[in-house]
């Protein structure tokens, strides 16, 4: 368990809430409590990582339109809504909206402690294959406007004296420049060098 999650447990109810802090607690888990939807939007920081546990009926903000104001935050933090039997249908649209998971009540504490490590399991994985993707851009904005050349022609799979042809350059310098992107990007083999355009290729996707 990652010691910076935290589940941000969000419900009116002060008995639910201190029950599901004791039961984080027992294991392990650091928790946030919340009596309201607004007041965890109030207190929102975008360098929490972990996940939120929220009640989808809640008086004042529910717990779909917290989610939705979690969205135009950009936050990324895994959603689990605690539902009743009749809110199932709501839950279920929660989850085409991006929720990570919706589980009914009575539930079991195992069951609910099951899902909420699957979902700070699945922040920690995201949040990795997002430093990845902005270590890798970085290296990228090292390469100069001709390594960058080279780089794209490289992970096309043409060899140095094709490279050297569409280029205009001398085998020789080809080859040092396809050095110097390996070093770089820190690429220790042909097939990382591509992965790591794929990512480039996506994070700009991303951006337009």
């Amino acid at each position: 368990m990652n010691e910076l999650s935290t589940v941000f447990v969000v419900d009116d109810d002060q008995a639910v809430r201190d029950s599901l802090g004791l039961l984080l607690k027992s294991v392990g888990i650091n928790s946030r409590l919340f009596d309201s939807a607004q007041a965890l939007i109030d207190a929102y920081d975008p360098d929490w990582r972990g996940c939120v546990v929220l009640d989808i009926r809640m008086p004042g903000m529910s717990g779909m339109e917290l989610q939705q104001q979690l969205i135009e935050l950009h936050c990324a933090l895994p959603v689990i809504f605690i539902t009743g039997h009749g809110d199932v249908p709501m839950a279920v649209d929660a989850m085409q909206k991006g929720a990570f998971d919706f589980i009914q009540k009575p539930f079991r504490d195992q069951e609910l402690l099951d899902r909420i490590n699957q979902a700070i399991n699945l922040d920690a994985a995201q949040r990795s294959e997002e430093e990845q993707q902005r270590a890798v851009g970085e290296r990228y904005e090292t390469l100069t406007p001709r390594e960058r050349e080279v780089m794209e022609c490289v992970v096309r799979g043409l060899a140095n004296k094709v490279i050297a042809m569409d280029l205009e350059l001398s085998q020789r310098t080809v080859e040092i420049h396809r050095a110097r992107v390996m070093e770089k990007m820190h690429a220790r083999s042909l097939a990382e060098l591509v992965r790591m355009s794929l990512m480039i290729e996506g994070t700009a996707g991303s951006r337009a």
